[in-house]
């Protein structure tokens, strides 16, 4: 994918934040604020078409004493 070159505005402080995790990170900068950009697309982006969720009915509420139930047995499944 090619790359184009841009100017943003960004306060200080988030500057300098971006700045120390790099030397950090051992990371480039423009890195940081690629994976913002991308982001931010995503946040942008709308679909026409409706998504295919499957609707599940129990029959009744689910509590959330339920859930937590169903994931503590899930997690001690073996298989």
């Amino acid at each position: 994918m090619a790359l184009k070159k841009t100017t943003v505005m960004v306060e200080e402080e988030d500057l300098a934040l971006i700045k120390e995790a790099a030397a950090r990170e051992a990371r480039p900068e423009s890195e940081y604020f690629r994976e913002a950009f991308h982001i931010a697309a995503l946040r942008t982006r709308r679909w026409d078409e409706d998504w295919d969720i499957p609707r599940l009915d129990f029959g009744h509420p689910i509590s959330a004493g339920e859930i937590d139930q169903a994931v503590i047995e899930a997690v001690a499944d073996p298989e």
